[in-house]
């Protein structure tokens, strides 16, 4: 059997359909197809169900591909082993991290990575997506969630909290929130995402609630959240990340302390792929991130519990 066409048909499963497969590869769809058809021609059994919109292994299929993705992973490991005689540790990583906790938290750990390991190439995109594992062939993701998804491998990395906050020279003008409710009656700074409508959960003892929110200023940028927080244009509903440092100076002060809020999720997972190959290079960006997180949890009050300055009844 030829490897290569071993490798083709790895390639071709992961990607779900000869149109991306053929992206990865750099080669015309046509000339997947062809190799395809004929691997199949070759061991005399179909491969692949093929639909207008993707594609799926058969039981022969799927068991090329499990051997396929022995072989490809002993593959890599092999040149990396001899590489790294020559070359110390070195390869490539693509890393996709979420706009807010990307911008704000992570840039610094990723910039001290570089300075470790400069050798390492390093490729960061910075978006909200959940599906760009395969998509985007990225390797590692960060993301906020309620639950990871099960098809992939998850570590938790945190717990993330959302905080109903103002500058202090707002909140002295103008009622904090004291009642979930009140989120819908002052001019709200929040996120948001595209083509999907915003809910708060809020969580209090055995209590749930969830409510739709209807911000007078959103914005997928974080910074730009934090910049219109500050300039007292309303109240934020963010992760308390994004005003950490003026939460401890006391610029920064929180109503409905007694909520848990969650708009997209509570918890901070590194997603990857099950069945790709861990190079040496993401491996080492994987213990990094971790230790990372760990210290900035422990740093954080506000990660796992609440140190926010507060303003009742004002």
């Amino acid at each position: 059997m030829d490897v290569n066409a071993l490798l083709l048909l790895v390639d071709i499963v992961e990607a779900g359909n000869l149109s991306q497969a053929a992206r990865k590869r750099k080669m015309s769809r046509a000339n997947i197809s062809y190799h395809l058809t004929q691997l199949e021609k070759s061991l005399g059994q179909q491969l692949v169900r093929r639909t207008t919109r993707r594609i799926d292994p058969t039981e022969a299929g799927l068991r090329l591909y499990r051997h396929g993705c022995v072989i490809r992973d002993e593959l890599q490991a092999a040149q990396e082993s001899v590489a790294s005689l020559r070359e110390g540790l070195h390869g490539s990583v693509r890393l996709a991290v979420p706009t807010g906790f990307g911008q704000l938290v992570m840039s610094h750990w990723l910039i001290e990575f570089k300075r470790l390991h400069p050798s390492i190439r390093l490729e960061l995109l910075f978006d909200n997506r959940v599906d760009d594992l395969l998509r985007d062939e990225v390797d590692l993701a960060i993301r906020v969630l309620s639950e990871p998804p099960p098809q992939l491998i998850a570590r938790e990395l945190s717990r993330m909290r959302h905080i109903v906050c103002a500058s202090r020279q707002y909140a002295q003008a103008h009622p904090l929130p004291t009642r979930l409710e009140d989120l819908a009656q002052v001019p709200l700074i929040t996120s948001n995402v595209v083509g999907r409508a915003l809910r708060v959960s809020a969580y209090r003892g055995e209590e749930r609630h969830e409510i739709a929110l209807q911000p007078t200023l959103a914005s997928e940028n974080f910074q730009f959240l934090h910049e219109a927080i500050l300039a007292g244009l309303g109240v934020g509903l963010v992760p308390d990340y994004v005003v950490a440092r003026e939460l401890a100076a006391g610029t920064v002060v929180t109503g409905l302390d007694d909520w848990r809020l969650s708009i997209f999720g509570s918890r901070l997972f590194l997603l990857r792929m099950p069945d790709r190959y861990e190079t040496l290079a993401t491996r080492t960006l994987i213990d990094f991130v971790l230790a990372q997180a760990k210290a900035w949890a422990e740093a954080t009050p506000q990660a796992g519990g609440s140190a926010s300055a507060t303003l009742p009844n004002c």
